[in-house]
């Protein structure tokens, strides 16, 4: 579930324009007036408005001559929108890191060599094309009422395991990403089996408790908290942190096995119609400031490694060509055979 509430301190207008937009799907469409003397940055991106308005409205503190258009997408969407329909914009920002370095390896993205660059670490960029500006893990949220009893797992074993001994706890109350829907969710899947084998087998025995799919984070967060699960996985960090209440027994599990770390990456649209309003707001999000606002107000973990250093269960999914394996057509095709084999298996309930 996108949250399309903007914050009342915006000056922001929302625009319903969807249809006059082009033929992908557009979920926010959000006009940041400023001067307009310094033009019209268009960002495209998958986090939702109210998460990243505070970024926007620090940028436009320093830029008041500048207006943003920041309209919103899912992964595949802005994906679409980009590598088929040559969409204008200047910044494209995703959280599928797959589609994003598709995109860069295809020649869809400019080279930038802006003052942020040339300090930024190495495993947080790829060549000046793609540039990672928030890491997060990939959680398992969990609700202590629906547990009842039963210990919070603490690793995908503990999760095959709970789910073996008590299916009727767990029948049609766990949910997880439909990577059919969502690329973010077929990112962490194929990442999930490239890590362990443990996934298939996850996958399987979760697949005979008739799993709830979901296309976003913030629909199975919305379904624990409603009761409607006991469970949710692969669902992002920043999201789960922001909403889940620990005094009402809604749990985040960091799986000790391994977590995956998502980079949220940002880049300039090979078409894009201003390319120095994308690299300016692109140079702010990776300076110290901009770092700041990101840890500080929008609720992403800013880039640092120290704090996956100091986490060993920490995985960071790499920037690099290994993320194309998946996005081939026809291995896309068998995993999702594979994956649909496994977790969509008919019911036996009557």
């Amino acid at each position: 579930m996108r949250n399309s509430a903007i914050s009342p301190v915006l000056s922001a207008v929302l625009v319903c324009w969807a249809a006059l937009a082009g033929a992908f799907e557009i979920e926010e469409d959000t006009l940041f007036a400023g001067s307009g003397a310094g033009g019209e940055l268009r960002i495209l991106s998958t986090t939702d408005t109210v998460i990243f308005a505070p970024l926007l409205q620090a940028f436009q503190a320093i830029r008041p001559d500048v207006s943003i258009r920041y309209t919103v997408a899912s992964s595949q969407e802005v994906y679409r929108a980009l590598y088929e329909e040559g969409a204008d914009y200047d910044l494209a920002i995703s959280s599928a890191m797959d589609l994003q370095m598709k995109l860069a390896n295809d020649g869809f993205a400019q080279g930038w060599r802006g003052a942020g660059a040339l300090d930024w670490p190495v495993w947080a960029m790829w060549q000046d094309r793609l540039f990672a500006f928030a890491q997060e893990p990939v959680v398992l949220i969990v609700s202590r009422a629906g547990l009842g009893d039963l210990p919070v797992p603490r690793t995908r074993q503990d999760m095959i395991n709970l789910m073996r001994d008590y299916p009727d706890v767990f029948r049609g109350r766990i949910g997880t990403y439909d990577p059919t829907q969502s690329g973010a969710g077929y990112m962490f899947a194929t990442q999930d089996a490239r890590q362990s084998d443990t996934f298939w087998r996850l996958a399987e025995v979760m697949g005979g408790m008739q799993p709830r799919l979901y296309a976003t984070s913030g629909d199975m967060i919305a379904d624990l908290q409603a009761g409607d699960l006991v469970m949710a996985y692969n669902v992002l960090g920043s999201y789960a942190q922001a909403r889940l209440d620990a005094d009402a027994g809604e749990t985040i599990v960091a799986l000790e096995d391994f977590t995956l770390t998502l980079l949220r990456t940002a880049l300039i649209p090979q078409q894009a119609p201003s390319p120095e309003l994308g690299g300016a707001f692109l140079g702010f999000m990776l300076s110290a400031d901009g770092q700041r606002i990101i840890a500080s107000e929008t609720g992403l973990p800013a880039i640092d490694a120290a704090a996956l250093a100091a986490g060993p269960h920490l995985r960071p999914i790499r920037l690099g060509p290994g993320l194309l394996v998946f996005v081939d057509p026809l291995k896309r095709q068998r995993f999702l055979d594979e994956w649909r084999a496994a977790v969509q298996q008919p019911s036996d309930q009557p």
